[in-house]
């Protein structure tokens, strides 16, 4: 990615740092932002770190049926470790770092949680048991957890808003480059690790597939060197208007704030616009992630592939379907915004529609081929969905706790998403009871869940709308 030329833009001064003499015209000093170079590299870096991020978790999901064979798993079980596992810690941890991403440097932030996802992913090379694995996914989801609201957070404050949609877009590439090279190098890796031994070291057994863990976990320790040199930009308030209790409060106060209640009430109190896109965005990506994780068994199971096979045609068609999804999100939600002020929702909503077809129709065609089409149409559309979505919350949450509130809601995506291989999964044995059948489960869950979800963001339009139409009536009269 060309990171431009331009010189760098000179910081504005923040509002507490206005002169006495200046104070009467600080209502109107326009802010400046910082330069290209500075804004796209630190977009670069956070898009390799999402890159890592999603690169790890689909090679993990190619090793699925293999981790249930050689550690004798359930289903169910299998559906637990690829997801509930990595939110364990994400409960108790993740409102809190999305906290420090508010007070602190989020480049400092976002340096720790890659080099600790690196590391526990290396370490899970090691594992030995179902327990152990389980142990090193946790730790897993505890380092990601603050890389979005600190990464949405830093992007808010150096690109301006008309251009916050353009770099949300190009942050999908960090998704993209992950799930498709994942899709591709995870099932060339598993072929010619297949043939390896397995290792015995120190009174250990590596599985011939563990070293891939092993391997995609070193990036990470570069990745954490690189978001040093970003300059962190400038906070839209300063560090004294942004703190979301005085200073006088006590520690009980302080550790409340960290633990997010400020953000939930500003939240509740915006619950007509909020809730629905929680709720639509929470149901969503229980499907999403359940069919993420477990198409690759379902491939196998229901078409006898192998994870070689799998990876040679569908990481084309998912990198084709992806890039078309991040150009269609940007452009079609700026086509919408020319005529809507609730352009972001109204398009997250058709786009929802569209992934709901998708998943349901995906698992039911003839052929692996199909299968693998539909489902990159689905995915298409799905990041195409994310692009606006991610958008409304940035330009509706209050700016001193945009963190926390990111947190929040990215919660609900990592909680419920981490859900979904373990609802499949459960299905998949409990309601279906047949292993071959597991498309059967796929349908299932998608038939009931995605049209809900759909639903929820229709309902999200007006509120969001009245959203907005508020905060401009609040810019126009400062």
């Amino acid at each position: 990615m060309a990171l431009g030329s331009i010189p760098a833009t000179p910081i504005s001064i923040l509002p507490d740092e206005v002169p006495p003499e200046s104070a009467g015209q600080q209502a109107v000093t326009p802010r400046v932002w910082p330069s290209s170079r500075s804004a796209y590299f630190a977009l670069f870096v956070i898009i390799l770190a999402t890159f890592i991020n999603f690169f790890d978790a689909t090679v993990f999901g190619m090793l699925a049926q293999r981790i249930k064979v050689d550690f004798g798993l359930t289903d169910e079980q299998l559906g637990f470790l690829g997801g509930p596992a990595n939110i364990i810690f994400y409960v108790f941890v993740g409102i809190p770092l999305a906290r420090l991403a508010d007070i602190y440097p989020r480049k400092l932030v976002l340096a720790g949680g890659i080099a600790v996802i690196g590391g526990i992913t290396a370490l899970g090379g090691l594992a030995q048991t179902f327990w152990q694995f389980v142990g090193t996914r946790m730790f897993v989801g505890a380092g990601g957890s603050a890389h979005a609201p600190a990464s949405y957070s830093m992007l808010a404050d150096a690109f301006p808003p008309k251009r916050i949609p353009r770099a949300f877009a190009l942050l999908q590439l960090g998704f993209i480059g992950g799930t498709t090279l994942g899709v591709f190098l995870g099932g060339q890796l598993i072929g010619i690790v297949s043939s390896w031994p397995n290792t015995q070291w120190m009174g250990l057994t590596i599985h011939n597939w563990q070293w891939l863990l092993i391997w995609v976990g070193l990036p990470g320790f570069v990745i954490s060197l690189l978001f040093l040199l970003v300059k962190e930009p400038p906070r839209a308030l300063p560090p004294v208007q942004a703190r979301a209790v005085p200073e006088d409060s006590g520690l009980g106060r302080r550790i409340l704030t960290f633990t997010g209640l400020d953000a939930a009430k500003a939240i509740h109190a915006r619950g007509r616009v909020y809730y629905p896109l929680f709720l639509g965005l929470a149901l969503s990506a229980i499907e999403v992630f359940g069919l993420q994780f477990w198409r690759t068994p379902f491939m196998i199971r229901t078409y006898g592939w192998d994870e070689a096979r799998i990876g040679t045609v569908m990481a084309p068609m998912l990198l084709v379907g992806s890039l078309l999804g991040v150009f269609l999100g940007g452009f079609f939600v700026e086509w919408m915004a020319k005529r809507y002020k609730d352009a972001n929702v109204r398009s997250a909503a058709i786009l929802f529609g569209l992934v709901t077809i998708c998943s349901i129709v995906s698992p039911m065609m003839p052929t692996g081929e199909s299968s693998l089409f539909v489902m990159s149409l689905g995915a298409m559309f799905g990041l195409a969905g994310a692009v606006p979505q991610n958008a409304a919350i940035q330009r509706i949450a209050p700016n001193e706790m945009r963190g926390q509130v990111t947190a929040i809601y990215l919660f609900m995506f990592t909680f419920f998403g981490a859900m979904g291989s373990f609802v499949v999964g459960s299905v998949a044995q409990r309601v279906i009871g047949v292993e071959a059948d597991l498309w059967k489960a796929l349908v299932l869950t998608a038939s009931i869940l995605l049209p809900l979800a759909t639903l929820c963001m229709f309902l999200a339009i007006r509120p969001y709308r009245e959203e907005v139409e508020r905060l401009e009536a609040e810019t126009a009269a400062h």
